[in-house]
């Protein structure tokens, strides 16, 4: 049986009073690393629900002409989308950018058309999970769950940090600790060993782009955060407790709180998952992080090749060659480890990339790949990276079909599991 034909969607573009339109002639181009083209037929998706648009000021829109075989660039602003969670870009904006155009904020930029009466992004679903999805749930059941949590524990400071995330910020994770479900946040570390260039919840002074996000400013007690991992469990039948949140710095600079934590949850006959969300750039305490009770990983990356990594992360104290061990004695001590590989179209998709990956993979034995989009200006990433150079781009489909042939065990999502 043949599947129906996937549709060639026209280019959409914005005018000065941010309406947006569809081309009649032009197509939709993407971006992937310095090449342009037309998106792959298996690489796009109609646009899922509570995605957003964005106009992209000082960049024009860019479409490719069937008629003459030319790219054309329009007055006109381009248009991209950032996908809902659970889906991975394939494929960025395609624009031309003026010489002052300002940086973009934190976001990834999807390329987006229309055809058939509907949007298409370029991206593609690889979780199902439905924790980030809250189209459903008026916002006063959060705002209600939220101001029970601060009743219940009016003393307790991460209580009252994340209800306040989940009221102003709008932080899902917060969002679901209100309602009772799904992962419940954790966050507990004031600093951070690295720099990262698109760090979320701190910014240098000078930065084009400010932070979205407020760094915790306080480090709670093993107390404050036991009371809620309580809490939550006593909501969720099948919870997950993450340390190492959008709001927080490194955990594992405070691995001895986290262990603690752990530790007393887990005396008092504590359940679910425990997981840590960390740059793993302290290999030592990965034995001491099971025996307290901790489940599993998750190495966030934006890259497997040193230089790269290095370049974007700017680590302070720690190398790739201490994340590569990390991962590697986690395997020894029996935790489940996920990768939180930031993906970016004619980056991640390139022979170097995917050699690296799976070098990593047959030392380190990961079991799973979370493919989150890389939240920076294109523009920004790509000059940030272009000293070190890279192959042509494969394409999202074929990066995940050669990698999973290659280490078969690996699994792909977008969220932490629940492991039981």
């Amino acid at each position: 049986m043949s599947s129906k034909k996937k549709p060639q969607p026209k280019m959409l573009f914005a005018n000065s009073d941010g309406e947006i339109f569809d081309h009649p002639d032009l197509l939709l181009m993407v971006r992937r690393g310095d090449e342009y083209g037309l998106p792959r037929p298996d690489e796009i998706t109609p646009l899922p629900a509570e995605s957003e648009f964005f106009m992209l000021p000082g960049r024009h829109a860019m479409g490719y002409s069937q008629e003459n075989g030319q790219v054309e660039v329009m007055e006109e602003l381009a248009v991209a989308a950032f996908s809902s969670p659970g889906y991975t870009v394939t494929g960025v904006a395609a624009y031309e950018s003026d010489e002052d155009a300002p940086v973009l904020p934190l976001l990834s930029y999807g390329a987006i058309g229309y055809a058939e009466g509907k949007f298409w992004v370029c991206a593609k679903k690889v979780d199902s999970d439905k924790r980030q999805v809250f189209k459903h749930i008026p916002p006063d059941r959060v705002e209600a769950g939220a101001h029970k949590l601060i009743a219940e524990m009016p003393e307790n400071r991460l209580v009252n940090h994340l209800a306040g995330c989940a009221l102003t910020s709008g932080c899902p994770a917060a969002k679901n600790l209100a309602l009772g479900r799904f992962e419940c946040p954790l966050p507990t570390a004031r600093t951070c060993n690295a720099r990262c260039i698109g760090c979320i919840s701190e910014q240098p002074d000078d930065s084009a782009f400010p932070s979205p996000q407020c760094r915790i400013a306080f480090t709670p007690t093993v107390n404050e955060i036991v009371e809620v991992m309580r809490r939550h469990e006593s909501r969720e039948r099948h919870p997950i407790f993450s340390f190492g949140q959008g709001c927080e710095g490194e955990p594992l600079t405070e691995t001895e709180l986290i262990c603690d934590a752990v530790k007393e949850y887990r005396s008092d006959g504590g359940t679910g998952t425990i997981n840590v969300n960390t740059n793993a750039s302290k290999p030592g305490v990965m034995p001491a992080l099971k025996v307290a009770g901790v489940n599993s990983i998750r190495v966030s990356m934006n890259s497997a090749r040193p230089d790269v990594y290095a370049a974007y992360y700017r680590p302070k104290g720690y190398s790739f060659e201490d994340v590569r061990e990390a991962i590697c004695k986690a395997h020894e001590v029996g935790l489940f480890i996920s990768l939180n590989l930031f993906y970016f179209p004619g980056i991640t998709d390139t022979e170097e990339e995917l050699s690296a990956l799976i070098e990593l993979g047959e030392t380190g034995r990961y079991d799973l790949i979370q493919l989150r989009n890389l939240n920076l200006d294109p523009e920004l990433y790509l000059q940030l990276l272009k000293p070190f150079g890279h192959s042509p781009s494969m394409g999202f489909m074929n990066f995940k079909k050669r990698l999973s042939k290659a280490l078969p065990w690996i699994k792909y999502g977008y969220f932490n599991p629940y492991l039981g």
